[in-house]
């Protein structure tokens, strides 16, 4: 930048070293925001560990307490990132979605698979252990379509995590509208939040179908993968656009194949959301 502008061969008018300038500073206020700003918010805004749960699947729920202010407010669905070990400083976040009930920021969760590094420190941490939180984003959320008619989750292993999110709010706000939740695993006793699915068809308007890939014996569910012909037996027949809205969270060659199907079953393109976290 400095050369651009000392040797003013291409900023020889006016308009062009007014962009150019403000192009240089954007980009320095950007790492300054980056780097400084938002590390130091971070650190003011620390959250305490409270418990670490084992779950089913070889996953762990992460629940942690806001520490002197009034916590993270989000809508179902979300994800923020999570710092732990060391400070936001560090540069050392990672993303994972709540997989609390929104309706609580004084207590939020996050539900976590060990699939790497990071993943596999996760049962280690200790309550009153300091992390910070940065978020709410994305737009995976049954609150962003608040007029639908219903609503339907096609969940692979630990893609269940924001859909419980959605699960759990909608349970605290007595929802009475239809859901139906397809939830693919390997095996029954790989199913996180099993026993909590079961319960929330008690109380909710929950239909949930459970699509084995190795099912034990005597099994009468699905099997197999969540592939066209299953979604055509159990998604409603109601198809027209803005009817159902349809949330899509796992691993990605199940994504891709449920997407394709369900476009093939007519489900319009616009009530399809999909969470995906391949590019981090």
């Amino acid at each position: 930048m400095a050369h651009v502008v000392l040797a003013a061969h291409y900023v020889n008018t006016p308009w062009k070293q007014v962009f150019w300038a403000g192009y240089g500073l954007f980009w320095i206020g950007l790492l300054v925001w980056v780097r400084l700003i938002k590390p130091i918010l971070l650190l003011r805004r620390p959250y305490a560990v409270e418990q670490v749960i084992q779950e089913r699947g070889n996953a762990w729920t992460l629940a942690v307490r806001p520490v002197g202010h009034a916590g993270t407010r989000f809508m179902p669905g979300q994800f923020a990132w999570l710092t732990a070990w060391q400070s936001p400083f560090a540069d050392a976040e990672h993303p994972f979605s709540f997989s609390s009930n929104a309706g609580q920021p004084e207590r939020v969760a996050f539900t976590i698979k060990e699939l790497g590094n990071f993943t596999r420190t996760i049962k280690d941490i200790k309550p009153g252990q300091r992390v910070y939180l940065d978020g709410p984003f994305g737009a995976f959320s049954v609150d962003r379509h608040p007029g639908a008619q219903g609503y339907v989750f096609v969940a692979g292993g630990i893609g269940i995590t924001p859909i419980m999110s959605m699960l759990r709010t909608l349970g605290d706000r007595d929802e009475r509208r239809p859901l139906l939740l397809i939830y693919a695993n390997n095996t029954w006793e790989d199913i996180t939040f099993r026993e909590e699915i079961d319960a929330l068809q008690q109380q909710l308007n929950l239909r949930v179908v459970h699509v084995l890939r190795d099912p034990p014996e005597g099994w009468q569910g699905e099997q197999g993968y969540v592939s066209r012909d299953l979604l055509a037996r159990h998604l409603p027949p109601e198809r027209k656009r803005n009817a159902y809205e349809v949330f899509i969270c796992g691993p990605k060659p199940m994504m891709d194949n449920v997407e394709r199907a369900l476009v093939e079953l007519g489900v319009y393109l616009g009530d399809m959301h999909s969470e995906r976290f391949d590019l981090v």
